[in-house]
């Protein structure tokens, strides 16, 4: 092959930017011993297998190692590849370190794994990759923007995804901080966690309920810590080759330069926010507050200054008045616990209980820090 520039038909996707097989023929070649032609091939096809066909792989493998030997990045001795020393520059480049671990599966599931989330490629956040529950909570932090520069424990990340429900509660219309799910009890707060689903359920534990919800970010079937590395690897390819249904193979010309096209950074898509309809329709807090008083006021009991209603009673009128707010009554009660704790509405428990309001006084209750509202009070 010239030197400058020549064209190789390669049968990909017309979308597909060259560099994106480059990088993972490249990387896979960093391991030790490097790779045969047919180690790429096997290696690379769980990854690629949703877009690539088995014929586009081996010809976008072969067109790629092509080119890095020309470029010189790549040396071929008895059938078997390894990086040259520029071949080395350019990995190291990519992932900040001049040595990756020596085995293909290390450097998929931890740097690869990095790289895919958006996280800094240090030991911290690496050894928290080495862990499912690390990976899991990694996976949501990116996917709800939540936790900052460090991994969040599972009662942390719980107290989280409960305020980023709460928010889409109220249509994403206010900014709580996590007082406000902190506020809830465990069990309150992982049911509102638990609207995040797309089959929103009490999961019952911590663990299960962020293990799916990983799982629904990641888009992967299972919720393994090996499924999930490999649908975050999957999804990540796809973002960066556009997100795009697979199209029809094309001839694609490829330029040849002095040091191969990395993949950019694409981290994982935050998760999908509520359908437009209901987000638009769902109120903020002073839209939410006006409503629960004007029901509050016609469904109270009681005399003048000592007025009250249960929440239980004004929820069932919200939901008959209010269908298109789609609310779920954990939702509506953590809203309601939302605007007590701002001062927006003032609840209440019930001291005596008899027969005729227990079921009332039951289906009322929020646990909020060390004590239980049932109902809400009625100021005229």
């Amino acid at each position: 092959m010239s030197g400058a520039a020549s064209a190789v038909a390669l049968s990909v996707p017309s979308v597909a930017p060259i560099g994106v097989l480059g990088e993972l023929v490249l990387v896979r070649i960093a391991a030790e011993n490097g790779a045969t032609r047919s180690d790429l091939v096997r290696d690379l096809a769980p990854l690629t297998s949703h877009r690539l066909s088995p014929s586009e792989l081996r010809s976008g493998v072969d067109g790629a190692l092509e080119r890095f030997e020309t470029d010189a990045l790549v040396a071929a001795s008895r059938g078997r590849l390894r990086l040259t020393d520029a071949g080395d520059e350019a990995v190291a480049a990519r992932f900040g370190v001049r040595k990756l671990p020596a085995g293909w599966a290390a450097i998929r599931d931890l740097r690869l794994i990095a790289t895919a989330l958006g996280v800094p490629i240090e030991p911290q956040w690496l050894k928290a990759l080495e862990r499912p529950d690390g990976l899991r909570a990694l996976v949501l932090q990116k996917a709800f923007g939540i936790g900052g520069r460090r991994v969040l424990g599972s009662s942390r990340l719980r107290v989280a995804l409960a305020v980023v429900a709460l928010e889409r509660a109220f249509g994403n219309k206010i900014k709580s901080g996590l007082d406000a799910g902190r506020a809830l009890s465990v069990k309150a707060s992982r049911l509102l966690a638990g609207q995040l689903a797309r089959r929103p359920r009490d999961f019952g534990t911590d663990t299960r309920l962020i293990a799916a919800l990983a799982a629904e970010a990641a888009e992967a079937t299972q919720s393994d810590a090996a499924s999930l590395r490999q649908a975050i690897l999957r999804k990540y390819i796809s973002e960066c080759l556009g997100g795009l249904p697979k199209a029809e193979s094309v001839s694609v010309k490829v330029v040849e330069t002095a040091a191969p096209q990395l993949l950019p950074e694409a981290p994982i898509r935050a998760a999908q926010p509520l359908p437009t309809a209901v987000a638009v329709s769902r109120p903020g807090l002073e839209g939410f507050v006006r409503e629960v008083l004007r029901h509050a006021d016609a469904q109270a009991d009681g005399w003048p200054g000592n007025r009250k209603a249960f929440i239980a009673v004004v929820w069932r009128a919200i939901a008959k008045a209010r269908p298109e707010w789609g609310l779920s009554d954990i939702e509506f009660k953590s809203m309601l616990a939302e605007a007590h704790r701002t001062g927006h509405v003032v609840l209440g428990s019930a001291d005596i209980k008899n027969k005729e309001t227990l079921k009332d006084v039951q289906d009322s209750a929020i646990a909020y820090k060390n004590t239980v509202w049932h109902f809400i009070r009625v100021e005229n």
